[in-house]
């Protein structure tokens, strides 16, 4: 069967989706999931059987977002993916935009550094110790910075669909593979910083933050725009679509360029609204501390003028 997108994968039925929800696992992405999954599991069974608690919705979140990857890629989704451009931009956008925002919004490295073991007595360095490590490290200073996750996500887009690089990939499965492994990673590392729910060396204001998601976001919907307004087909993968789809080339790809436009506001929305909730509740923490430190200074002062009452007393009774 081939996957280069050359017309010769005729035996697919038309898209429906019954079957593009069926099975078709891809053995990289199956075991990754299934192994995040289990490791994420192990941490929060780690922290209860020690009496931690751990939040139901960050399990959801991360479960959900590990979930969406292998929908996108663990169904007949990816095989549609191979030969129509709308099918791909749904995986592209989901995995790149979508699963890694959940998959953060799980805290899965606030979680390791809580469930792992810290070094005993006599080793310098543990697990733990390893993680805080590359948290700290310049190479993360470096991919988490503004400088190098904005520039290589819009570069995701641009370099990679308006190059000859997006055809060779999508030559092979193995191609196409590598591809969606990239997407994960760029949105990881675009969003990791702006969530700033686990920890990193990178952790601006939520001022910033906001204006780090809207500084990516723009050229998103061009780059969608651009798919939706051009007279002929951008890439030549999707130039021969099998015939059992019945489908235009050109039309689906503008149905792909409205995808790609469509995905730029509906996360932006998600990131905004879980940070404006991570707002409120660092203000409302910080309330409360000041009103603890307030409670402390006025017993203090009460304390301190009950005792001078108390000494006027003795000196007059002297």
């Amino acid at each position: 069967m081939d996957h280069g997108g050359h017309g010769t994968m005729t035996d697919l039925p038309p898209f429906t989706l019954g079957r593009g929800l069926e099975f078709s696992g891809d053995p990289v992405f199956m075991v990754g999931c299934l192994l995040a999954l289990a490791l994420y599991g192990w941490g929060v069974v780690r922290l209860l059987r020690r009496g931690d608690r751990w939040p139901v919705g960050r399990i959801i979140a991360f479960t959900t977002g590990v979930l969406t990857v292998a929908l996108m890629m663990c169904t007949a989704l990816n095989d549609y993916g191979m030969v129509m451009f709308s099918v791909h931009m749904v995986q592209h956008m989901v995995i790149s935009m979508v699963s890694p925002i959940l998959i953060l919004l799980g805290a899965p490295v606030t979680l390791a550094l809580r469930a792992l073991p810290a070094s005993g007595r006599g080793n310098r360095k543990g697990p733990r110790e390893l993680l805080v490590a590359v948290l700290h490290s310049r190479y993360m200073q470096v991919i988490s910075h503004p400088a190098f996750t904005i520039p290589l996500f819009i570069a995701s887009l641009y370099a990679l669909y308006f190059s000859p690089l997006f055809d060779f990939l999508m030559g092979s499965r193995a191609g196409h593979i590598a591809m969606m492994l990239h997407f994960l990673a760029v949105g990881l590392a675009f969003f990791w910083p702006i969530m700033g729910v686990d920890p990193g060396p990178n952790r601006p204001g939520y001022i910033m933050r906001m204006l780090e998601l809207f500084a990516g976001m723009p050229f998103h919907a061009f780059f969608g725009i651009a798919l939706m307004m051009a007279s002929e087909p951008m890439v030549t993968t999707f130039l021969h679509p099998p015939a059992s789809l019945g489908i235009d080339p050109l039309d689906d790809q503008t149905a792909a360029g409205g995808i790609a436009w469509a995905f730029s506001e509906i996360p932006s929305v998600i990131v905004l609204v879980a940070l404006l909730f991570q707002w409120y509740m660092s203000e409302q923490r910080h309330a409360r501390r000041k009103d603890r430190a307030a409670d402390r200074d006025g017993d203090a002062e009460l304390v301190a003028y009950n005792a001078y009452l108390a000494s006027l007393e003795a000196r007059g009774r002297g």
